[in-house]
């Protein structure tokens, strides 16, 4: 049996003097522990932790020769270790640049286009339109359309079609209102986007299948801006038969902009006005001088339009 006896100071790993004769009194032979065999040097086990935030903290707190003189005493290479720490360093700035790169890369994705809207009566009936992949451009859905165009077909004496006139399409997009207009009769349409990709790529192809090229005018312009200077840009024929406002609900404050619509030169004592908004928006009963006709609801979308008083239904008293 192996007897271990202390009989002079422990120096530890840190560098700390341990005298256990001046601990142990006048013990100065202790049987700390036997074993069965011839004991054998071996050399401490240091475990570095394999994730990165353990790596970083290693040695945290400590100054940088404090840290080599630990290493070292553990039998580490410390040039060797803050080399691969370097190399760690710089293997988490890579990823995290592209990380960075992949991102820019999903926001420069290119718009692309479906065909999921048509039209819905006269002559380009049936005939699919347009439309952008996503919510960037949100055409008025058909139900709402086909309620609007009954309203203002009854209102003119022509359940059938538009008595004739010329339309102006604000916030277009897919000009799908518009050339709903030009279908059931309107004898022109003027479109107003600002979005040259949309007019381009969606309004432009769309009135080419439809045939409608001849009848159009596209405005590349901002709403607001249009209606300031209408009358310059529509020319001798004054305010407009129709006027759609179809504007992306969460982007338009809708008190300035019917106020502008109601002042612009683009309206007359003959106008129509229709208007689509969101719920929890209030709508004045009149918009310069015309008069509200309806104002109808479809789930969170709601439909007002305005006329002249000559097309208002007589109250039930």
């Amino acid at each position: 049996m192996a007897v271990v006896v202390l009989s002079s100071p422990i120096v530890s790993p840190l560098g700390i003097n341990i005298d256990m004769s001046k601990n142990l009194g006048s013990f100065h032979k202790v049987q700390l522990f036997s074993v069965s065999t011839p004991l054998r040097s071996r050399k401490p086990v240091v475990t570095v932790a394999s994730s990165r935030k353990s790596v970083k903290n290693i040695g945290a707190g400590l100054a940088s020769e404090d840290k080599k003189l630990l290493l070292e005493r553990y039998g580490y290479d410390a040039n060797e270790f803050a080399s691969q720490s370097k190399s760690r360093r710089k293997e988490e700035e890579r990823s995290g640049r592209n990380s960075q790169k992949e991102e820019e890369v999903v926001a420069v994705q290119p718009r692309t286009t479906h065909r999921l809207l048509q039209v819905l009566a006269g002559t380009a009936k049936r005939k699919k339109l347009l439309s952008l992949k996503g919510m960037d451009v949100r055409p008025m859905m058909e139900v709402v359309k086909g309620a609007a165009f009954g309203i203002l077909q009854a209102a003119g004496g022509c359940p059938t079609s538009l008595r004739p006139g010329r339309w102006l399409d604000l916030y277009s997009g897919t000009g799908s209102v518009g050339i709903e207009a030009i279908s059931r009769g309107c004898s022109e349409a003027h479109f107003v986007e600002m979005d040259p990709w949309v007019v381009s790529n969606v309004l432009q192809p769309n009135l080419e299948h439809t045939g409608f090229v001849e009848a159009s005018v596209i405005h590349t312009a901002r709403v607001e801006n249009f209606l300031e200077r209408a009358d310059k840009l529509v020319g001798k024929d004054g305010a407009f038969d129709y006027i759609s406002v179809t504007p992306p609900y969460m982007e338009v404050d809708y008190e300035v902009l019917m106020d502008q619509v109601s002042k612009s030169p683009a309206i007359g004592e003959n106008t129509f006005i229709v208007v689509e908004y969101p719920s929890r928006t209030t709508m004045l009963d009149s918009c310069g001088c015309l008069e509200k006709m309806t104002d109808r609801r479809f789930g969170r979308t709601h439909l007002a339009i305005y006329g002249p008083k000559w097309a208002q239904k007589p109250r039930k008293s």
